[in-house]
């Protein structure tokens, strides 16, 4: 039973900061890439930052490139996404995954190749 939950969301002004956490539990994933996705309403699903599984390499969407850091802490089988200099269009339900291959950094940007999902959070930014 593998469960991932995201927490840290919220409403915030443009220029805010958020930092998001998601917990997993039910097996360790510390062979495993973890990624960030977002969900705007009406939109599609999108990938925002990714870290590799063996190192501290990581990927980020051109849209939070300097603004947004993923980090990880396999002891603690939890994935961070510190947001900064929020802006409005990052108004979305945040989610967690983990890919769904081992010993892989690869298609960290597709959501199809991620098995395990969180409920999501809610980060508003207001104007």
């Amino acid at each position: 039973q593998v469960q991932l939950v995201e927490s840290g969301g919220g409403l915030v002004q443009a220029g805010g900061s958020l930092r998001l956490s998601c917990a997993a539990s039910g097996r360790a994933f510390t062979n495993y890439a973890m990624g960030w996705f977002r969900q705007a309403p009406g939109k599609e699903r999108e990938f925002v930052a990714s870290k590799n599984w063996n190192g501290g390499s990581t990927a980020c969407a051109d849209s939070v490139r300097g603004r947004f850091t993923i980090s990880r802490d396999n002891a603690k089988n939890t994935v961070y996404l510190q947001m900064n200099s929020l802006k409005p269009e990052d108004t979305a339900v945040y989610y967690c995954a983990i890919h769904g291959t081992s010993f892989t950094n690869r298609n960290l940007m597709d959501p199809l190749k991620y098995d395990y999902w969180g409920q999501g959070t809610q980060v508003t930014v207001s104007s």
